[in-house]
């Protein structure tokens, strides 16, 4: 729910900085915190009992946030840490399983270790000055040191309406990092090494001599094995999301073959065609014998909730389904629920994702012979004088249009920035501080350190979402909607096991053709109602488009904050204006969402002084970041 927060300073205002830093850790949950001291600076954990741990020796702090295991073992972690610390260094991360986000501050060797898990579900943003090294789970609580500075980063900004978030490493302030999945960061006589303990391995011909029975023998053992590590001691105050789909209703399901008892599940739908998945959830409610409860969000709701939602983000975050994921935790927490399980994480392991079909047929269209595509096909649909309207062949233009962009740029085909053009939505004067290209060289980059590796593209596009879909996006909507309502999440789909095995299914079994997750859907058919495998992915989305047009409340409150960013300095008035009126009338789902993306930011910035007092000195032209270097150590 919180994480760790200690400037590593000797000197006695380290303890009154701590305290401040601490407060934001608890503001929304109001969870209980423990601090400690020493020669070299000062920890803190807020956390529910069983995700705070603290250990104190000889000036050695260690502090951990989350329930990891430790050789297996969740007993007095943080103790057992500080020993494998003395006698392995900055490799004695890599020892720990499951969720987590540690600090160790060791005063005798003047050296400092913050790590992550593997799946990025705790984060861990820090920075470092003359000062010495600060760092936090939130960004709030780094800003609450007086030695760190809060500039905005425009590039921040720019990625925030590109990707509808900030992805890691960067963060949204000058000089502040954030630690990605699986990834450290040891300090050592003042200098940073950062590097990954882990990475995740595609073992595809793994099981290759393993039959279906097998495998799936194993696979449900091994959900077994999650479910009940996410479940952990406190198993009857524990709840679930269930969407409808198909993680959330095996979650659910498992919970209940587990526990011996049925699970308390939670849903949220709308009153509005096309978004209610309200009677999938009940499917799966009944099919698995759980106490469900349930609740229809409003246009009234989503008004209520914004100013909170946005002020509980420490960085602007634009995924409208944040606002259900808050009432259906809301809804467990006022059921006695502390504990939430997701299906996060299924469609990234298991490939779920429509669009990895859509770019399975994509790439289908290269590897058609270059005489065949170059000689005949293209010359006969571009070059050819259309004299009366030719729907086959317009469809046909815009599939060989988008297979002929390379990935993986062509994911970014209806990114709403890269429709409008960036010149078109945003001032000069913004323009000036940042590079558009920077986005785009995100993907590329992590996407391009994996080739060569002779993956299957399926696994490509998986890795690739382990990142920027899941840790970056997903994850973090689930926690911190979960922390706004007081509860704690919980991801059984990312236990290491689960993770590992996911990594070893041959490509096939993940995308056959144009079928998605075939092994799961297969593996689980007697646990599911056939109608759940059977239908496609939906999830939480939020009708915010529509409900501008009938809610007259909503749409004056939206059309309120865009008048305020008018005077931000960052999108154009003209664009505003357009987005209000035409574009809106034209598309209200799609342009809805370029209306949400920048109330949420106005919304984000007036709940964050410190961002908005940065803003109002205008933007530096570029980031500065402490040099880093692997740590052969490790």
């Amino acid at each position: 729910m919180s994480g760790a927060a200690a400037p590593t300073q000797a000197d006695a205002v380290a303890t009154a900085a701590l305290s401040r830093m601490a407060a934001p850790l608890s503001r929304f949950d109001s969870a209980p915190l423990a601090a400690s001291a020493g020669e070299a600076g000062a920890v803190a954990v807020a956390a529910i009992d069983g995700s705070r741990h603290l250990h104190q020796q000889e000036g050695l702090q260690v502090a951990i946030w989350g329930r990891p295991a430790l050789d297996g073992s969740t007993d007095d972690v943080a103790r057992r840490l500080a020993s494998l610390w003395l006698s392995r260094g900055a490799a004695a991360c890599a020892c720990l399983s499951g969720p987590f986000a540690l600090a160790i501050v060791d005063a005798c060797s003047g050296a400092a270790l913050l790590a992550v898990d593997r799946a990025g579900i705790h984060p861990l943003s820090y920075t470092s000055n003359a000062h010495g090294l600060f760092f936090a789970s939130s960004h709030d609580a780094l800003l609450a040191h007086p030695s760190v500075r809060g500039a905005l980063d425009p590039q921040a900004l720019y990625h925030y309406l590109f990707f509808h978030m900030v992805p890691a490493p960067a963060t949204a302030y000058l000089g502040q990092q954030r630690l990605l999945p699986g990834e450290y960061l040891h300090v050592r006589a003042g200098r940073q090494c950062k590097g990954s303990y882990w990475q995740l391995d595609f073992q595809e011909n793994a099981l290759a001599r393993t039959g279906f029975a097998g495998k799936k023998q194993e696979f449900l053992r091994t959900l077994r094995q999650a479910v009940e590590a996410g479940l952990g001691a406190d198993g009857e105050s524990t709840g679930a999301f269930l969407s409808g789909g198909t993680d959330s209703s095996t979650v659910a399901a498992v919970v209940g073959q587990v526990t011996g008892r049925p699970a308390r599940t939670y849903s949220i739908g709308f009153d509005a065609p096309g978004y209610d998945e309200m009677a999938y959830a009940r499917l799966a409610a009944r099919h698995a014998g759980s106490i469900h409860h349930e609740r229809y969000v409003t246009p009234n709701d989503v008004l209520a909730a914004i100013p909170a939602m946005a002020a509980v983000f420490d960085q602007p975050f634009g995924n409208a389904s944040a606002i259900p994921a808050f009432y259906c935790a809301q809804m467990a927490r006022d059921d006695g629920v502390t504990r939430l399980l997701g299906g996060d994480g299924g469609d990234e392991l298991f490939g779920g994702n429509e669009r990895y079909a859509r770019q399975a047929l994509l790439s289908g269209y290269e590897r058609l012979p270059a005489m065949l595509r170059q000689a005949i096909i293209e010359p006969l649909l571009f070059r050819r004088r259309v004299e009366r309207p030719w729907r086959l062949g317009d469809k046909a233009r815009r599939y060989i249009e988008q297979a002929s962009m390379p990935l993986p740029a062509r994911l970014d085909s209806h990114n709403l920035l890269l429709c409008h053009g960036h010149r078109t939505v945003l001032e000069d004067g913004f323009i000036d501080t940042i590079d558009p290209g920077m986005a785009s060289g995100c993907l590329n980059g992590a996407y391009w350190q994996r080739q060569g590796l002779g993956l299957s593209q399926i696994n490509e596009l998986l890795a690739l979402d382990m990142r920027f879909t899941l840790a970056d996006n997903d994850l973090l909507k689930v926690r911190k909607a979960c922390e706004l309502a007081g509860v704690e999440a919980a991801f059984p789909f990312l236990h290491d096991a689960m993770v590992a095995f996911a990594a070893r299914l041959a490509p096939r079994d993940k995308l056959d053709g144009m079928r998605l997750r075939p092994f799961f859907k297969r593996a689980l058919a007697d646990i599911l109602p056939p109608a759940i495998v059977r239908k496609k992915k939906h999830g939480f989305g939020l009708p915010f488009g529509l409900w501008l047009h009938s809610h007259a409340p909503l749409r004056e409150f939206a059309f309120d904050n865009l008048t305020q960013l008018r005077g931000r300095g960052i999108v154009r008035p003209a664009f505003i204006d357009d987005l209000q009126g035409r574009l809106l009338a034209e598309h209200p789902a799609y342009h809805g969402t370029m209306v949400w993306l920048l109330l949420m930011l106005e919304q984000w910035l007036s709940q964050h002084p410190a961002a908005l007092g940065a803003l109002a000195h205008g933007f530096a032209a570029c980031a500065t970041e402490t040099p880093a270097v692997l740590d052969p150590t490790a």
